[in-house]
């Protein structure tokens, strides 16, 4: 059975199928792809344009989406293997998982990290435990590892704007209250490579992103001549780049090197002079939420160069054909 809850799932060419199919429905929306087909959604953690997209995506091509949230209208779901269930957790997902999956065509999730580590993070607990025990496919909402669709969407939104994926792009660490889960950098690192970008990763000393991501997008930019590059250099990152993609993430636990004061490093927020470092022709993009004036300058965000809200539509349109992708695979 196929799942679709990691780039690895798809690999550069399934990244690339996915993409024309989402350009050419977008242009050509199909029509009753999924009559008679339930999607079930099972959010463990808060959601705004993943659900109202995923639901979207079933409702205006003639199926249906149950939505549950866990612990609030469901029980709470034990994932742990040979845990003693004298806590909150009422069911274990070794019989809710396949009990929904007689119910649904498919099971989406969305379970963020629970900021344990990035050893944690890389085993995706949650995530796994719905891939072992479904009956039916399974799509990620976003995990601790990935948020595969919002990277399906940056990258529909950088070949949109530039007709090729092929181009510069900048991902930069951006300050935030508090530490943020790596899914969302993590996936445009991922998808970026595998769609053979030049890739600029830009963070403090501290905050680098996980050996095994960095890793697996080695691999993919090998395979698509594309190129990755880590700096703490943000200004040097941004240079003649094609798209900047800012977003908060938590510092590194596995580099061994300690991570900066979160309070020495405002100056990281993208403004308009940091927008002028970059091409002329250059987007800003950002998964949303943002917290403006602390992640993001309103300069950015209501300037010229932003194209956050195309981008939250394009999660619509990826998401639709990764669904139908795993319905018909």
């Amino acid at each position: 059975m196929k799942h679709f809850t990691r780039i690895a799932d798809l690999g550069p060419e399934g990244v690339q199928r996915i993409l024309a199919t989402a350009a050419a429905w977008k242009q050509n929306p199909p029509g009753a792809l999924f009559a008679n087909r339930i999607l079930g959604m099972v959010f463990f953690n808060p959601s705004l344009r993943t659900r109202a997209s995923f639901e979207a995506a079933m409702l205006r091509h003639g199926g249906h989406a149950i939505v549950l949230e866990v612990g609030a209208g469901t029980w709470k779901l034990e994932d742990r293997d040979g845990a003693v269930m004298d806590g909150d957790r009422a069911e274990h997902v070794r019989e809710g998982v396949p009990v929904l999956g007689r119910y649904a065509d498919a099971l989406a999730v969305r379970t963020f990290s629970h900021g344990d580590g990035d050893d944690v993070d890389e085993l995706d607990p949650v995530i796994h435990a719905f891939r072992r025990f479904s009956t039916v496919p399974v799509l990620s909402m976003e995990s601790a590892r990935e948020h595969p669709h919002q990277g399906l969407a940056d990258l529909l939104t950088i070949q949109e704007t530039h007709g090729t994926t092929k181009v510069p792009v900048t991902l930069t660490w951006a300050p935030h209250m508090k530490p943020l889960p790596k899914a969302v950098p993590n996936s445009f690192l991922l998808t970026a490579a595998a769609c053979g970008a030049e890739i600029r990763v830009a963070a403090p000393k501290g905050y680098e992103l996980a050996p095994e991501v960095r890793a697996e997008a080695e691999a993919y930019a090998a395979a698509t001549g594309g190129k990755i590059v880590y700096t703490d250099d943000q200004a040097a990152a941004l240079e003649g780049s094609a798209a900047v993609y800012a977003k908060a993430w938590g510092p590194s636990t596995t580099s061994g090197l300690p991570a900066a004061p979160m309070k020495e490093l405002g100056a990281w927020m993208p403004t308009a002079a940091h927008m002028a470092k970059a091409a002329t022709e250059a987007v800003f993009l950002h998964c949303l939420p943002v917290r403006r004036n602390l992640e993001v300058h309103d300069s950015v965000l209501d300037g010229p160069w932003s194209r956050v809200v195309d981008e939250a539509e394009n999660r619509f349109h990826v998401q639709r054909a990764t669904i139908h992708s795993l319905l018909n695979g």
